[in-house]
């Protein structure tokens, strides 16, 4: 592959194509946040534009070489990293990390690929404006990440996926073409969406390069509260009561099982958290176009009804932005406090919200009577009937052993009951390389069939993230 790793030295010059010969340790890049996967790959090829990545894919068709693109390596299912093989070109898209417009009146801004989510919402405040996609990931991830992977995150129950938030593509195509659909308009009904075709296809369709994207104007006040609830019916009549109350305003409904906030608190002592420990904690967000004193006598009218109806047992609401801040950073520091604690099986799993209750109670009831004493991280975003529900090996044991044995049963378990109440094994992290295997057995043969066929129009030859998603 030495030609082609010249013909790459001489597209984005030499220090933009990093090999282990050259530069040594490339796990940064070879390896995925949750170090379950770790592949090697020939390169690590960081072009600088649009016109050198079309230049890269072309480059690689020309010597067979398969592309792997990947943006600020967080994603949780295997989707971002090359394989074992060393044959693979990993195609970082985080020297693409521009901001190309800004039109407010049109309420759109078109950036790069590679911008971190956290420049982007920082872009769009700059500009007085919102950019709402909000993840835990935000500080290391990247618009196009989020994009290739419709990510979710926080506020989907007021503003939708990040495939709601996008108007617009910038794409390279498996043949090094680049398609310009950087559109910001609102209506456009010429011809089939090409935009809503890459957008969650997690980079085996064509490589996002720039995106033009929705903006809102700021909340005049925006407040949260934690409620504690005796179980999950709660949980969902407090969804509803505040739904009628706070109709479009409320933009955040999470949940936190008593496990998930206990790992918190083991390894985040230093994060404190106001009320005593509850069957279920409910983290609630309310943003208004009023002003501060109108919007708080609603968000605390809300929560006096809840507790007068008895759906909640405590509340406690931030006072200030720092507040606010660190009751959104208990939430967020779960997956990390699950990290610590060791490797787990996670599942990003969707269902409609009325079904969540009874879901979870028949899911634990099989996990704890197939394996004794195992310890359930239940969290998620209610609001929109997301529950990332994850499985942790029982105290004191070894999670290594612990996944070797039981991953695949855990797997089934969850699954199965997640298809008998027609939900979705992938609601917000993808498929990946992680649950080839689910989508193989799960998905309509209808649904694959035409997936497949649409591969093989775009990518004939398989060259775009091989052994992903279908």
């Amino acid at each position: 592959m030495t030609a082609l790793l010249d013909a790459l030295r001489t597209l984005v010059g030499p220090a933009n194509v990093l090999t282990r010969d050259s530069h040594g340790d490339l796990s940064a890049w070879e390896r995925d946040w949750r170090k379950r996967w770790h592949g090697q790959a020939l390169a690590v090829v960081r072009p600088g534009s649009t016109a050198e990545v079309a230049a890269v894919v072309q480059a690689c068709a020309q010597h067979g070489v398969a592309i792997v693109p990947q943006g600020g390596n967080t994603g949780l299912v295997g989707g971002g990293v090359p394989d074992k093989s060393g044959s693979q070109v990993l195609l970082s898209l985080q020297r693409l990390n521009r901001v190309r417009a800004t039109d407010p009146a049109n309420l759109t801004m078109t950036v790069e690929a590679g911008m971190v989510l956290q420049a982007v919402q920082q872009a769009a405040a700059d500009a007085g404006l919102l950019f709402p996609l909000s993840l835990a990931a935000e500080g290391s991830c990247t618009i196009g990440g989020n994009l290739a992977t419709n990510a979710g995150g926080t506020q989907v129950l007021r503003y939708g996926n990040a495939r709601e938030l996008c108007l617009g593509l910038e794409v390279v195509t498996a043949a090094g073409e680049v398609w310009s659909g950087l559109s910001g308009l609102r209506k456009d009904n010429t011809g089939y969406d090409l935009r809503d075709l890459f957008i969650g296809s997690e980079g085996t369709l064509g490589i996002i390069t720039a995106a033009t994207l929705k903006l809102y104007p700021q909340p005049a006040a925006s407040l949260t509260a934690l409620a504690s609830t005796a179980s999950l019916e709660q949980c969902v009549g407090l969804l509803g009561l505040a739904q009628a109350r706070l109709g479009a305003g409320l933009t955040g409904f999470e949940v936190m099982n008593t496990f998930s906030l206990q790992l918190v608190r083991r390894h985040f002592p230093q994060l404190a958290q106001p009320l005593a420990a509850a069957p279920w904690t409910v983290l609630l967000e309310y943003a208004d176009a009023d002003g501060e004193a109108g919007a708080r006598s609603r968000f605390e009218g809300l929560l006096e009804a809840a507790l007068d109806q008895g759906l909640i047992g405590d509340a406690a609401v931030a006072e200030s932005l720092a507040q606010s801040a660190g009751l959104w950073h208990l939430r967020e520091s779960i997956p990390l406090a699950q990290s610590e604690e060791g490797l787990n099986v996670k599942h990003d799993i969707a269902l409609p919200v009325s079904a969540i209750p009874a879901f979870c109670q028949r899911t634990d009831a099989a996990l704890l009577a197939a394996i004794p004493g195992v310890r359930l991280v239940n969290f998620g975003h209610l609001g929109d009937g997301n529950l990332h529900y994850n499985v942790q090996c029982p105290e004191g044991g070894e999670s290594l052993a612990f996944l070797a044995t039981h991953e695949a049963a855990i797997n089934r378990i969850v699954y199965d009951a997640v298809q008998a109440c027609g939900g979705s094994f992938s609601a917000e992290h993808g498929v990946g390389a992680l649950k080839l295997q689910e989508m193989a057995t799960r998905k309509s043969p209808v649904a694959l069939g035409l997936m497949r066929a649409i591969k093989q129009a775009l990518d004939p030859q398989g060259r775009l993230n091989p052994g992903r998603v279908v």
